[in-house]
C-alpha cells in the first residue's frame, strides 16, 4: 500500500512561497509512489481551542466544525509536510489555530496513553517555511512549534527546509536551488534518505 504523504499549506496568502514549496515536496513524494494530499488552512472553518478540558475525558474535541474532517486525515497520514511563512517570529495565525486543535490528540497520547499508531516505518515528518528577513533565527520558534505539534502526533520531526531573503510573492522561484530541494525533499520523505537542507 503506498504512503500517505499529508500536506498543510499554512499560509493565508494562496500561491504564495511557502506554499509553492510545499507543491514541490509533495510532487517529490508522489514521484516515489506515494498518495498525496493538499490542506490549505486558511480554507478550514475551524475555531481556536477554548481550552474547555471537553476533550480530556474522550480525547476527541468537543468542538463541531471542519477540523472534524482533518483529524482523521491527521491520524491516517505515514507523513506530515507543514508549510508556512514566518510572521512574527512564528507559524501563521491560522495555522497555529490547526496546531491548537491538536490538544484532543496530545490528551490522547499523554492523558489516555493511546498515541496514534506508527507503521514498521514510523510517522515522519517535515516543516517547510520562508522568511522575509535573511536571519536563521527567525526560524526557530517555528521549529520549535511543529516539532512539539509532531511528537504529540506521534511523528519523528526528521528535517526541516528552510530559505531566507523570501518576501515576495514568486521569491522562492527565483531562488536557484529551492524548487529542486523541496522536490527532493519529498523524494526523500519517501525513501527516508535524508541529505536535503535549506539554505537558512
Amino acid at each position: 500500500m503506498a504512503l500517505y504523504v499529508l500536506g498543510f499549506a499554512g499560509s493565508p496568502r494562496r500561491g504564495g512561497n511557502s506554499e509553492v514549496l510545499l507543491d514541490r515536496v509533495l510532487a517529490g513524494a508522489a514521484s516515489k509512489g506515494a498518495d498525496t494530499e493538499k490542506i490549505v488552512v486558511s480554507d478550514l472553518k475551524i475555531s481556536p481551542c477554548r481550552n474547555c478540558g471537553g476533550c480530556e475525558k474522550t480525547g476527541h474535541c468537543v468542538q463541531r466544525d471542519e477540523m472534524q474532517e482533518v483529524y482523521p486525515k491527521l491520524i491516517r497520514a505515514d507523513r506530515i509536510v507543514v508549510s508556512s511563512p514566518i510572521f512574527f517570529g512564528t507559524v501563521s495565525a491560522q495555522l497555529k489555530v490547526l496546531i491548537d486543535r491538536c490538544q484532543a490528540l496530545w490528551v490522547q497520547k499523554y492523558i489516555l496513553k493511546q498515541p496514534i499508531p506508527a507503521g514498521p516505518g514510523g510517522r515522519l515528518g517535515l516543516f517547510v517555511s520562508v522568511c522575509g528577513r535573511r536571519t536563521e533565527d527567525y526560524f526557530k520558534v517555528a521549529e520549535t512549534t511543529i516539532k512539539i505539534l509532531f511528537l504529540s502526533l506521534n511523528v519523528k520531526y526528521v528535517a526541516g527546509l528552510f530559505f531566507s531573503g523570501i518576501d515576495d510573492k514568486g521569491d522562492i522561484e527565483r531562488h536557484p536551488t529551492a524548487l529542486s530541494q523541496g522536490f527532493g525533499a519529498g523524494c526523500q520523505l519517501v525513501t527516508g534518505q535524508w541529505s536535503v537542507a535549506g539554505d537558512g
